[in-house]
């Protein structure tokens, strides 16, 4: 599997995540996993790209906004949010934006 996520011509959408990890574990390694394996199964869901040191950054591409919409409102994923608001962050921040350019080897 590739690092950099193999994204069509644009446009398309980008989620940039970037989130600061609380000291205790919680199962948050297992159930990013569950939440990655599920994102791909989601209409418009382009691929992913992560990283994690003590910032970590995830980026997501999608098709439109409203694959987007629907993401953010999936039950499996709800609880996700709920459980990094309550355990897995001290901080973190999403952003949305439109991916009007590309440049590449």
């Amino acid at each position: 599997m590739s690092l950099i996520a193999k994204t069509p011509l644009p446009p398309y959408y980008a989620v940039i995540f970037t989130s600061i990890l609380s000291e205790e574990d919680h199962n948050y390694t297992q159930m990013a996993e569950k939440m990655l394996a599920l994102a791909a199964k989601q209409g418009g869901f382009l691929g992913v790209e992560s990283t994690r040191q003590e910032l970590g950054i995830t980026v997501s591409y999608w098709s439109d906004l409203e694959s987007i919409k629907v993401w953010k409102e999936n039950i499996d994923h709800k609880e996700a949010q709920r459980l990094g608001r309550e355990k897995w962050y001290t901080d973190f921040k999403i952003r949305i934006a439109k991916v009007e350019r590309e440049y590449g080897i």
